[in-house]
């Protein structure tokens, strides 16, 4: 049986929430890492939330964003090489924009589903584009695998969570949010231990 394994990206495959990171460029970390929590918690829907991140951070120069996030995310070294041995069957699915976080995409090397930005014409970021919907990106990966395994740890991944097969929330980072949990069949807070779960299912 063929498997796909669809993996958030902030908090699940890196070790920290890179929009509080990026925000530090333009001096908002509390304000951003506020509403990251909220909608982490499930206290502002994804949606409104992220415009408005964005919005606080349209003005981030977009060349220190790429260099603080090739600097200074880390990732799960288990769950990268997870990704490693599996690169066919590994794909990332997060709200974050194509534009602030094509360098960590870069460096894991699989097909992703991002939200994408709107740019105006001197090429600065101007909005939101498209807000994508983790459900419908695991959904487009139906035709080409048996079984969809979703490892996420936010409100904003029970979408992806209602269209997979097998569900684990993943609190490596932080508490996955209490939803989710409802919603999993698994919970694991180790990277070993979820690659382990992986390997078994």
């Amino acid at each position: 049986m063929t498997t796909a394994y669809c993996f958030d990206l902030d908090g699940t495959l890196t070790r920290q929430e890179l929009l509080p990171l990026i925000a530090s460029s333009v001096g908002l970390e509390d304000e951003i890492s506020v509403l990251t929590q909220a909608t982490i918690d499930g206290l502002l829907p994804f949606d409104k939330s992220f415009k408005l991140r964005v919005r606080l951070l349209r003005d981030a120069r977009l060349d220190w964003i790429h260099s603080a996030l090739e600097e200074q995310v880390e990732f799960d070294p288990a769950i990268l090489d997870f990704i490693t041995r599996h690169p066919q069957q590994s794909f990332v699915i997060t709200g974050n924009l194509d534009l602030w976080v094509r360098p960590v995409l870069d460096k894991l090397g699989i097909q992703n589903f991002t939200s994408l930005a709107r740019l105006g014409e001197d090429g600065q970021l101007e909005g939101v584009e498209h807000i994508l919907h983790k459900g419908d990106a695991v959904s487009s990966l139906r035709g080409r695998f048996e079984r969809i395994v979703a490892i996420g740890e936010g409100m904003n991944d029970v979408p992806m969570f209602e269209a997979a097969d097998w569900r684990i929330a993943y609190g490596g980072v932080h508490s996955p949010n209490k939803v989710l949990v409802k919603l999993s069949d698994f919970v694991t807070y180790d990277g070993k231990a979820l690659c382990r779960l992986l390997s078994t299912l």
